[in-house]
């Protein structure tokens, strides 16, 4: 299903929400707790995997720490309610 665009390798922390930054780079960003003050997370670069992104599909890092990306599931037709 999804396809590994760049290996980075990357380790993952417990706390952490990591994604692919507009450049193409991994970073991380501390996730939201209850009683934190609401507002914009620091966000901080993990690797430079310097992706080039394609519309229609899903880029996201996997289990091992590398960049994939999967097709977006796009145009399905709704069930008729009987």
């Amino acid at each position: 299903m999804a396809e590994v665009v760049a290996k980075t390798g990357v380790k993952k922390e417990k706390g952490w929400l990591y994604f692919l930054d507009k450049n193409g780079n991994v970073s991380r960003a501390l996730m939201s707790r209850a009683g934190r003050t609401k507002g914009k997370a620091k966000k901080e670069v993990v690797a430079k995997a310097g992706v080039k992104k394609q519309s229609g599909f899903l880029y996201f890092i996997d289990g091992k720490g590398n960049v994939c990306r999967a097709k977006m599931a796009r145009g399905r037709k709704a069930k008729k309610k009987k």
